[in-house]
């Protein structure tokens, strides 16, 4: 029996090109790059001021390197931490309940007409047109500062997030159960408890505990517009350059919210 003929050794030329870059591509890179020195020159962006005072704020720096960590003692300080998990707290759970109900109408699955479900997505998106920080400077000048305005805030903020990420859960659902529930003569409030809600449940108590980690962070900002929290407390320090005490503060907040947050996301692997 003969030996098999040796192949022929591939050479380069045989070997197969790749593509050239397509004229798309390019294109969009080019307008890429146009875009932003477009937007570089529009801002007049320039990094020698961070160059040439980049010693200015070393007296700054020294301060938030030795924190001073006495006044996590303070009432005010303890306070406003406290404040600042309850605005989380209550904003989850005020605005997860609300964005439940919403979500059921800006969905075709579940929604009552296209009329209903056209006007709630409208209203959903105008809601998530505003940040948190915006919705905060509304309502403290609606009633004033304080934990109050900070809740409202998040709970409008929470309606928009969860109620848009439920509405699309909704959607994708199994269109199996609702049909059988349908056929079986239930109402409308009927298909969405038994037929709907079961299969978006897990999704949706994912994106509560989601909305809560925002709330925790969140919160803090809005305490910089008078919206009650520790982020006041942070104000207050840094208006009378007490960094070392805004270094000690700024650490422990970090610390809660790392905690939380793994505990949030513990719980939301069990859920999905």
């Amino acid at each position: 029996m003969s030996a098999p003929a040796p192949t022929a050794a591939v050479t380069s030329r045989d070997r197969p090109r790749k593509p050239p870059p397509s004229i798309g591509a390019i294109t969009a890179l080019v307008v890429f790059v146009a875009v932003t020195l477009w937007s570089a020159i529009g801002v007049e962006f320039t990094l020698s001021p961070l160059i040439v005072n980049l010693t200015r704020g070393s007296d700054v720096i020294e301060q938030y390197l030795h924190p001073n960590w006495e006044i996590l003692t303070r009432p005010a300080v303890r306070e406003g931490f406290l404040e600042t998990l309850y605005i989380a707290i209550l904003a989850s759970l005020v605005g997860c309940l609300i964005a439940l109900v919403l979500s059921m109408l800006a969905s075709k699955v579940s929604a009552p007409n296209t009329g209903v479900y056209q006007v709630m997505k409208l209203i959903l998106s105008l809601v998530r047109s505003l940040p948190d920080v915006a919705y905060g400077l509304l309502f403290v000048a609606f009633v004033g500062s304080g934990a109050l305005p900070g809740i409202l805030a998040l709970i409008v903020f929470n309606i928009g997030v969860v109620a848009k990420l439920t509405s699309e859960s909704i959607d994708a659902v199994d269109h199996g159960p609702v049909e059988a529930v349908e056929a079986a003569g239930a109402t409308r409030f009927q298909r969405g408890r038994y037929a709907v809600l079961p299969q978006v449940a897990p999704n949706y108590l994912s994106y509560c505990f989601y909305v809560f980690e925002l709330n925790l962070r969140a919160s803090l900002v809005l305490g910089f517009v008078g919206a009650g929290g520790i982020g006041e407390v942070i104000m207050l320090l840094v208006s009378r350059l007490e960094h070392s005490s805004v270094s000690a503060v700024v650490i422990m907040l970090f610390a809660i919210v790392f905690v939380l947050d793994q505990a949030s996301r513990a719980v939301r692997r069990r859920l999905t």
